[in-house]
């Protein structure tokens, strides 16, 4: 009789449960198959539409960086101001950089990449090294005139990232004109022999400083005869 009582307490057999678990676990996972069968692969469009919003986004970010870090400075600029400036989430940014340094690192990275893209259009069909080495300090002084560029790329860049950083974005976004500008005036005779990074190293040196000293105010044609006699006194016109 208390075996009887027992059954009809309402208290659950043991087995119950299991069984119960084992059909909604099996339900579930039939759900899960089934929309798993039925999602369909994503298109090269939708890809594409994917990727255009994500450069996109990256575009947003180095464009509003770009203008803070011109018109505040690196130290004086935030995360939160650059983000707002974009229209884009924070979590976007970190989606892109690492932090602020790796924002500023890109951002100096497509400075460097325009300014040996203008050069190097302008000096592709010079008909002598001469030509071609004066032609490339007109285009990098050009270049170097955007407004902006000279304070990023020449102060706020080797401050921040250090002067080593800075030659390896130059290595890396394809400004070494000026050294194969050098060399190809070595192989053609009409530069002496002469060790080709201490060369590059000091003539970068004085295109630099003639760029920072235009950018502050200095007769930019003083700057640029300056540097165009010192190329004819270097170089044969061959």
């Amino acid at each position: 009789m208390q075996e009887e009582s027992g059954k009809g307490s309402g208290k659950p057999s043991p087995k119950r449960p299991a069984k119960a678990s084992a059909k909604s676990l099996n339900g579930k996972t039939g759900r899960q198959a089934q929309r798993r069968t039925n999602k369909k692969p994503r298109t090269n469009k939708e890809r594409r539409s994917n990727k255009q919003r994500s450069e996109s986004t990256r575009g947003a970010l180095i464009s509003a960086a770009r203008r803070l870090f011109v018109e505040k400075g690196y130290a004086e600029t935030g995360t939160p101001e650059i983000v707002a400036a974009a229209r884009v989430t924070r979590g976007a940014l970190y989606h892109h950089f690492d932090d602020k340094a790796d924002l500023f690192r890109a951002t100096l990275r497509e400075e460097a990449r325009a300014v040996a893209d203008h050069i190097e259009r302008e000096t592709q069909e010079a008909p002598s090294a001469l030509e071609a080495m004066t032609r490339g300090a007109d285009s990098y002084f050009a270049a170097m005139s955007v407004p902006g560029r000279v304070r990023l790329l020449l102060l706020d860049g080797p401050a921040v990232l250090g002067h080593a950083e800075m030659a390896e974005i130059d290595r890396e976004t394809g400004g070494e004109e000026l050294r194969q500008g050098l060399a190809y005036a070595m192989e053609k005779g009409a530069l002496a022999p002469l060790p080709l990074e201490a060369m590059t190293s000091i003539l970068s040196a004085a295109f630099d400083r003639a760029a920072l000293a235009i950018a502050q105010g200095a007769p930019a044609e003083d700057y640029k005869a300056a540097i165009r006699r010192m190329l004819e006194g270097l170089l044969k016109r061959a």
